[in-house]
């Protein structure tokens, strides 16, 4: 007897069945993924940032006075972003972020958090917050922390490969 399509190959339109549940799980995790980045940038759009900007700027804000290197911020991103200088171009015209050459190494420029930056910040995190709860006050908390997990040990794993 032939399987029903599953939930994700209806919301794909996709009437051949997925080649393993690897694929499957796959596909799921990058279109929930998808779902909930087009989701925070519905929200963010309206003040004036993507997502990519709103990462930048918790990362320079999480530096502190001390400031951060433009390729740490880099490092530490949520996603990969080819254009960090186009990225940061934008923050500092909107008066966010302010990059300056470091004293001791010129090749190196540090990036700093603005006041504008910071209230921005304030003002947008009961909102992040709201939306990250909404999104998943399905899952029951011991679920949440396996899945957790279990994207812990994914990423592990790919990282090796």
């Amino acid at each position: 007897m032939a399987r029903s399509q599953s939930k994700l190959q209806v919301e794909l339109k996709q009437t051949k069945p997925f080649a393993s549940p690897v694929e499957e799980a796959i596909v799921a995790v990058i279109k929930t993924a998808d779902l909930l980045v087009r989701l925070l940038d519905r929200k963010l759009i309206g003040l004036g940032l993507s997502h990519q900007q709103y990462n930048v700027l918790r990362i320079v804000r999480g530096s502190g006075a001390a400031g951060i290197p433009t390729l740490a911020i880099g490092e530490r991103l949520i996603e990969c972003a080819p254009g960090m200088t186009r990225l940061l171009d934008r923050l500092e015209e909107k008066e966010m972020v302010r990059r300056e050459r470091c004293k001791h190494d010129r090749r190196q420029v540090l990036c700093y958090i603005t006041g504008k930056g910071e209230r921005l910040l304030e003002e947008i995190q009961p909102l992040i917050d709201g939306l990250a709860e909404r999104a998943l006050e399905q899952i029951p908390p011991a679920e949440l922390e396996a899945f957790i997990e279990t994207l812990e040990h994914i990423r592990e794993h790919v990282e090796q490969i």
